[in-house]
């Protein structure tokens, strides 16, 4: 139970911090490009490297912090970061074709869900 409060507490911090940033690069910079989407998927990708790197310098206790900080913030901050770490992770066990497979079949598939959930909402 306690690692659900950790990434609830995570994620919510998370999302709040995006909603910030995202309405801050959007008055700073305009809303007719998404800027400030494209702002947290790149910080918060910098940010899961940075946070698994120092993680994996660690000793014991890591899972706690993964959960609060990788899972959850980042997790609400932007799931870009999750998407960037398992493309990278493939990556570096050496299954290129994979982690290509995977980014390409992200994006593809994602948009045409989205285009396909646009489709049936409309209908009702």
């Amino acid at each position: 139970m306690y690692a659900y409060l950790l990434v609830f507490a995570g994620g919510g911090l998370g999302a709040l911090c995006r909603f910030a940033a995202t309405s801050l690069v959007g008055r700073s910079l305009g809303t007719k490009f998404p800027w400030g989407t494209m702002a947290v998927n790149v910080a918060g990708s910098l940010a899961m490297g940075l946070v698994i790197a120092w993680l994996g310098r660690r000793s014991a206790g890591d899972a706690h912090l993964r959960l609060l900080l990788a899972t959850g913030f980042l997790g609400g901050f932007t799931t870009f970061s999750a998407f960037s770490l398992d493309a990278v992770s493939l990556y570096e066990r050496g299954a290129i074709t994979a982690a290509a497979g995977y980014i390409a079949a992200s994006v593809v598939v994602s948009i045409l869900a989205l285009f396909a959930g646009l489709v049936i909402g409309r209908q009702f």
